[in-house]
């Protein structure tokens, strides 16, 4: 059994290039894989390996300049969710291009999980999803609004092109685990937006803590990693992933005459040129030589 932690921190970093080798030695020696971003902001990321691994990692940050409260999600899976392990230096843990915004100066108001629900049903409230338009596509919270954005970085023109639509109106906002709120919030509240609330540990704690009955979150939600979606509980969800265009289809999906494995989905066929999608076939070819001469070498030994 895998253990998978989802985390994110932010503090100030000097230089976080010289945090990387240590960091990236210490996963690699302990069997922990996934991808995790530096940058002077703070770290974020998933990794998954196992228990003893993920724990060392985990100790390990805990232990760099201003992260003894790091908090992190975690969840289990029966197969490895990650290939490799990449530790990257970033400029922006999460990309808003905001070089104002500054979450370790103040953050709308945490709500816990179970006081979600409440609080989205308020009549004054307004909900808004801050993530990705193909991540909302499969799951949201009962009566969000989606920015249908294709990156974080377009939520501040979204805003402003739609903030009288939510005058005089308390804002409510999630994402997967948090970090994205931790941004958008503090962005709202430098716009004069007075009111603004976040879901606290994001979607992913919603689910883990508050059960199918009781909950306001319809459909899935999608996850960086090879379960793609999770539901309640953190169960995984059916959700595949195109590796076309990295976006979460069904199963059924792969039966429409658009798919080809590795080149595209049905979301995708059309925003790709024929030369992308020839690069892609060749891409697909050499994981399936790769793999092959993987199991030769398995065999022989």
């Amino acid at each position: 059994m895998y253990t998978i932690a989802a985390l994110y921190h932010f503090t100030r970093f000097a230089d976080p290039a010289t945090l990387k080798p240590a960091l990236l030695d210490l996963c690699l020696a302990q069997g922990v894989k996934g991808t995790l971003l530096l940058a002077k902001e703070g770290i974020n990321g998933t990794i998954a390996g196992p228990r003893a691994g993920i724990d060392a990692v985990l100790a390990h940050i805990r232990a760099l300049p201003g992260c003894s409260d790091l908090e992190w999600k975690e969840a289990t899976s029966d197969h490895p969710p990650f290939g490799k392990m990449k530790v990257r230096l970033k400029q922006e843990i999460v990309t808003m291009g905001q070089p104002d915004v500054d979450p370790r100066a103040r953050v709308g108001h945490y709500v816990e999980p179970e006081d979600w629900n409440d609080l989205i049903r308020s009549e004054d409230v307004v909900l808004i999803d801050t993530r990705n338009d193909y991540e909302v596509a499969i799951g949201t919270f009962e009566g969000a609004i989606d920015p249908m954005t294709e990156s974080f970085r377009d939520f501040p023109a979204w805003w402003e092109a739609n903030k009288e639509r939510f005058h005089n109106k308390r804002v409510a906002m999630f994402c997967t685990g948090g970090i994205r709120c931790e941004k958008s919030t503090n962005y709202l509240l430098g716009q004069g937006v007075e009111d603004v609330y976040h879901l606290k540990g994001g979607i992913l704690r919603y689910l883990e803590e508050i059960p199918a009955d009781n909950s306001t979150w319809q459909g899935e939600c999608f996850v960086f990693d090879n379960r793609v979606s999770v539901g309640h509980g953190l169960v995984e969800g059916p959700h595949e992933l195109c590796h076309g265009c990295r976006r979460p289809i069904l199963p059924e999906d792969r039966n429409r005459p658009e798919y080809e494995h590795g080149v595209s989905c049905h979301l995708c066929i059309d925003e790709t040129s024929e030369a992308d999608k020839m690069r892609f076939r060749e891409r697909q070819k050499q994981i399936a030589l790769a793999r092959a001469r993987g199991e030769e070498h398995l065999a022989s030994h």
